[in-house]
């Protein structure tokens, strides 16, 4: 096993090497930006997925629906950014809703976003999926199998350290963009030349029967979710190199430019030439098809969206464990999340977020439209209260050019919070788990701190509990025969200087029990021998009984009750399947009484 995780993961660094782990601004572009850039692969599908439900006559509703996702994305940029330099040392919407709204508010922003992630996760893998099946329609019934084995890559190559993955991640996201940018320009081209019929979509302004402001602001909802991601880099400011927050901002920025770009281009190219939502293929692939046709540059924009939809759950890997350290530090879940593991990374929550994504991508039968609801809403939560709090704090401290920062973050509020309203009153079917995980997740982090807190006070040396002072030690000694584990830890517990040595023998026959108490007079004189028949066959029972009466007697003269348990260990490991494992059980059922230590005394079988 030892090798086979130095040949997955790599030799162990240093803790000095941690500077050698931290990202430049091209990389941290690429694998905290792939989330947000891959939504644009689905983002826009779903504005038409909403529509098409009036008629694909309303189709021109997608522009003036993504220009008001595209407001969304500005003000939630310069919030974002707003919050790297106020909070350096990262943390994002939990770090800012703890600070400025309270406890609850972050432990909900909190919960959501590492909810969230695991969706990141799901939800990308799954969309990069269904890319590699509209291109390759035969593997269709795979798709689950093929999500699983991509999340189970990725989360190995991150288990390899942030730069390892870095490097080999970032050219997939640079692709993606460059092969957009190539069918944007393409399309556009062909649009401007006549090559396209204009008479393949609706002019803007067409009257369309049935439309409404609830389905206008629902297809904006939908289409909101192409902002997933925006909050990772905020979060991830540890991973940047000096000065972080700087290169944070930058990278904050340009990934805003990008996705701006993109999905404006992708949604005004859908428009155009009449996209209509397919279950089997997907928006982008449909307008490669009529734009380049099924050759090389087709199968070229399948393969980078395939690869960054799949290589998008890396905003998740490097997220989660960052937000998980912050909420293990003030100790909200477990300690074990702080730990960096062989390669620096933070391991156990690298490991723990693709285990929850396995499971949901196996529960959800790998189908992204149902996950992208849960995944939007469960994003605009943190949205709302991260800007919330940016609101009380600048209202709060009045710092120099504070009123600027203030309407940039009531805006973003106002829309995100309007975007999560929408989506609970048109998606509710989609999005009511929500309203019950989240409260469960906060009743969990706050039972795991109590958990702590109580922990702390009693280990702590000023409390008022007085240490009892040990007068001298009574040792038992559960014995099966006599035998060389025997005898071995029978020295061993006169090494202790024990005031009494007790050996107890449980049979289950009269006769059993006469032979062997003279056989151990015999061999032991010196050493008393208790035997405790037992009529039901029962080991622990008896025993815990007898060792109840020496412990109570014991304690009255302040003696320790030591239980010494004696086992001989296989060669083979296999080979503990063959025996017995009656020390075993007596160590677990001992190892939660009050006052009794238990040792075992090993015996190493040599053939």
């Amino acid at each position: 096993m030892a090798a086979l995780k130095r040949l997955l993961i790599g030799r162990p660094l240093k803790s000095t090497q941690l500077g050698e782990q931290k990202l430049n601004k091209k990389k941290a572009l690429a694998i905290l930006s792939s989330d947000a850039l891959s939504s644009v692969a689905y983002g826009p599908e779903q504005i038409l997925l909403v529509l098409i439900t009036v008629s694909t006559a309303a189709f021109w509703y997608s522009i003036p629906i993504g220009i008001g996702v595209l407001v969304l994305l500005t003000a939630l940029i310069f919030s974002y950014r707003q919050i790297i330099f106020a909070y350096p040392h990262g943390g994002g919407a939990y770090v800012v809703s703890k600070q400025n709204l309270g406890v609850y508010s972050g432990l909900v922003a909190g919960g959501s976003l590492l909810v969230d992630y695991i969706l990141t996760v799901a939800v990308s893998v799954s969309a990069g999926t269904d890319a590699l099946t509209s291109a390759f329609p035969a593997l269709h019934e795979h798709t689950v199998a093929i999500a699983v084995i991509f999340v189970i890559l990725i989360t190995i190559l991150n288990l390899r350290g942030v730069t390892e993955s870095a490097s080999i991640l970032a050219y997939p996201v640079y692709l993606f963009a460059f092969a957009l940018f190539i069918l944007i320009g393409v399309g556009m081209y062909n649009i401007m030349t006549g090559h396209v019929s204009p008479e393949l979509h609706a002019p803007i302004g067409t009257p369309v029967t049935g439309i409404s402001l609830f389905l206008l602001l629902k297809a904006f909802a939908s289409g909101s979710s192409a902002l997933t991601g925006v909050e990772a880099i905020s979060n991830a400011i540890p991973n940047f190199k000096d000065p972080g927050p700087k290169n944070a901002a930058k990278t904050l920025m340009a990934m805003g430019i990008l996705l701006a770009l993109l999905f404006s281009g992708i949604v005004f190219l859908a428009y155009y030439l009449g996209i209509s939502p397919n279950a089997h293929e997907t928006v982008v692939s449909q307008i490669a098809k009529q734009t380049f046709g099924r050759h090389f540059m087709y199968f070229f924009i399948q393969g980078t969206t395939a690869l960054i939809l799949i290589l998008a759950a890396n905003t998740g890997y490097s997220a989660f464990p960052l937000l998980a350290v912050n909420l293990a530090k003030d100790k909200f879940i477990p300690r074990m999340f702080t730990v960096r593991g062989d390669r620096l990374g933070y391991s156990n929550g690298i490991i723990i977020l693709g285990l929850l994504s396995i499971v949901l991508i196996i529960g959800f039968n790998g189908q992204t439209e149902h996950l992208i609801p849960l995944y939007a809403v469960g994003v605009f939560i943190p949205f709302t209260l991260s800007q919330s709090g940016m609101m009380v704090k600048w209202i709060r401290e009045k710092p120099t050019g504070w009123v600027p920062k203030l309407i940039i973050n009531t805006i973003g509020a106002l829309i995100s919070f309007t975007v999560s309203i929408v989506f609970f009153m048109t998606k509710f079917s989609q999005v009511w788990p929500v309203l019950i995980f989240l409260p469960l997740i906060v009743y969990l982090f706050h039972r795991i701190k109590k958990h702590y807190e109580a922990v702390g006070e009693q280990l702590r040396l000023a409390t008022c509990e007085q240490a009892v002072p040990i007068e001298g030690n009574v040792v038992i000694l559960p014995v099966s025969g006599i035998t060389h584990v025997v005898e071995h830890s029978l020295n061993y517990a006169k090494s202790l200087s024990a005031d009494q040595i007790i050996a107890v023998y449980i049979p289950f026959e009269r006769e059993e029990e006469t032979r062997f108490e003279e056989k151990w007079n015999q061999w032991r004189p010196d050493v008393r021998l208790v035997t405790l028949h037992s009529p039901y066959r029962s080991i622990i029972h008896p025993l815990s009984k007898f060792i109840d009466t020496v412990h109570r007697k014991a304690s009255e003269s302040n003696y320790q009750v030591t239980v010494v348990i004696p086992q001989f260990i296989p060669k083979k490991s296999w080979q503990n399947l063959l025996h017995n494992q009656t020390s075993f059980m007596i160590r677990a059922y001992l190892l939660y009484r009050k006052d009794v230590i238990v040792t075992t005394v090993p015996y190493h079988l040599k053939k």
